[in-house]
This record gives C-alpha cells, sequence and structure tokens, in this order.
C-alpha cells in the first residue's frame, strides 16, 4: 500500500472543494486547484465557514479545524498542484472529454508513483485510465455532496486497477472520514445508477401531472424516510449533471434510463439549480450568479456541462 502525504485536487467547484476540505481534515498537505481565482477565493472562505460550523456544532476541535486549515495550499494551474503530489482527485465537470484531458496531462505532470483518482459519478474510469500509462494506478473516488457531510464514498475498481492502489484509497476514505464502500466498475455504479432512475421517474410523474414537485418531495421523504426529496436533491446536485448521467446510462443500459422531457426542456432553458438560482424551485438568493464551471477549463471546450 502506497503511503500519501500530499493530495491534490483538481476542480474548485462545489465537490473540488468539499474534497479538500476532507483531505486536509484527514491530516494530508492538500493543494486545491482551479483556473479561476475567485473559484479558489470562494472555496477557501466556504472550506472556512465549514470548518468553523462543524466547531460550533461539536463535531470537530478548535483545533484540529485551525491544522486542517492550515493544510490547504491553492495552485493556479494542474502542473503546480500535482507536480509533487502523491495522489490526485480529478474533480471536473462530469463530461468525458474533459477528464480524458485532465488524465492526459496529469500522466505527463505526475510521477509515476502517483495515483490518479476520478470522482466521477457514473462515467468509466476504464475508458479515462486507458490514455495513461499508469492505468494500475488509476481509479474511481466517488465523493457525494456536501463532501464535507456525507459519509459515504464509493471507491470503483477500473479494469486494470491494483490491488495496493485501491487499497490505498479505502485507507485514505477512512481518513477522510469516509465509510468506503468498493465496487467494480459498472455504468452509474450503485447510489447515480439507483439516484438517476428515481429522479428520473420523479420527473414523467411531474410532467404528468400526477403531484405538485413539492407533494412528490413530501411524500418520497415522509413514505420512503428520504432525508431529500427528488427535486430537491436534483436541485441541489445540479440538472444538467443529472441529464449527463441519465444520458450515458441511457446509452449504456437501454430505454429505462431515457431522460424525461421535462428534464431535458428545464436544462435547455438554464433551469439548472441552485447554481443558477432556478431548477425545480427557485434559489432568489442564488438568481445574480454566474455559472461559470462550464467556462472555468479552456482546454476542456467544447465539453461545458457541470
Amino acid at each position: 500500500m502506497a503511503e500519501i502525504k500530499s493530495i491534490a485536487v483538481i476542480g474548485a467547484g462545489i465537490m473540488g472543494r468539499g474534497i479538500a476540505h476532507a483531505a486536509a481534515l484527514g491530516g494530508y498537505r492538500t493543494i486545491l486547484e482551479d483556473l479561476l481565482p475567485t473559484a479558489l477565493r470562494r472555496a477557501e472562505t466556504e472550506i472556512r465557514v465549514n470548518l468553523d460550523k462543524a466547531v460550533e456544532l461539536g463535531k470537530v476541535e478548535s483545533s484540529a479545524a485551525d491544522a486542517a486549515f492550515k493544510r490547504l495550499e491553492y495552485a493556479g494551474s494542474v502542473e503546480e498542484a500535482a507536480r509533487e503530489a502523491d495522489l490526485v482527485i480529478e474533480a471536473v465537470p462530469e463530461e468525458m472529454e474533459s477528464k480524458i484531458e485532465i488524465f492526459t496531462l496529469l500522466d505527463k505532470i505526475c510521477r509515476p508513483t502517483t495515483i490518479l483518482a476520478s470522482n466521477t459519478s457514473s462515467l468509466s474510469v476504464t475508458e479515462i485510465a486507458s490514455v495513461t500509462y499508469r492505468a494500475k494506478k488509476c481509479l474511481g473516488m466517488h465523493f457525494f455532496n456536501p463532501v464535507h457531510k456525507m459519509k459515504l464514498l464509493e471507491v470503483v475498481r477500473a479494469l486494470e486497477t491494483d490491488k495496493d492502489t485501491l487499497a490505498t484509497a479505502v485507507e485514505v476514505g477512512g481518513r477522510m472520514g469516509k465509510e468506503v464502500v468498493v465496487i467494480k466498475e459498472s455504468p452509474g455504479f450503485i447510489t447515480s445508477r439507483i439516484n438517476a432512475m428515481i429522479g428520473n421517474e420523479a420527473f414523467y410523474m411531474l410532467q404528468e401531472g400526477i403531484a405538485s414537485a413539492g407533494d412528490i418531495d413530501k411524500a418520497l421523504k415522509l413514505g420512503l424516510n428520504h432525508p431529500m426529496g427528488p427535486f430537491e436533491l436534483v436541485d441541489l446536485v445540479g440538472l444538467d449533471t443529472r441529464l449527463n448521467i441519465l444520458e450515458y446510462l441511457h446509452k449504456s443500459l437501454g430505454e429505462k434510463f431515457r431522460p424525461a422531457p421535462l428534464l431535458v426542456q428545464y436544462v435547455r432553458a438554464g433551469r439548472l439549480g441552485r447554481k443558477s438560482g432556478r431548477g425545480v424551485y427557485e434559489y432568489p438568493e442564488s438568481a445574480g450568479e454566474t455559472v461559470k464551471a462550464k467556462f472555468s477549463r479552456p482546454e476542456a471546450i467544447p465539453a461545458g456541462k457541470s
């Protein structure tokens, strides 16, 4: 099993900054990268706020939160962040072209012993790893939003992932405070596959006028004990991200995952969820924000789906 001392996180969006938070709290030197200085500033502010909130709630000691914050570093380029890292976790938008571009670059930059992980929620890690000369040291580490609160981590074994790499990822996940499940690569893994089906069916029900969005959410929370309703969840995750996942699952697994026309219509209208100020529900406090993730990495164009 490899010894991990430093972790680079590529992409300072919602997932990237959450992963960086967990890594720093787990005791790792953590370098968070993004091309946009504003994204790094926002990440730094939000991580501090979330650490302070954890202290306030008695979940983290004040000294541990301060130590974690001091372990965080910020970089404006992939090369600067990943050059000396023992583990690199890619957290760019859920688009195969973007991830392949990043892994191709990382394979050139990183030391031969560095492990490369993708935070993909549904895409083939085997395909992503195939562009590198270190497929044995590539795997998936699927975190959940919000990362600093959600306990689950899906560690995804690609076709050529070796045992040491897998064991190292499990160890890192444990130190980050996560409950780890190890799964063989399959489209959508466990949670994304089931969540996509539930959320898609909810859109079909809304489209057919069976019930309001609020009542569908209430029914699943109270009747099935879900912590969030399907529409609350998709607004948090992003309707564009859910549509990307469904399109991939539809292509891979067939008709049962065909995206509901209403979901497609919402995405085309720019109703992407909390990040755009409007999804299934409206979020006036976010209405003025610009969705920048799709433009944050020029080399990923025309990838552009966050």
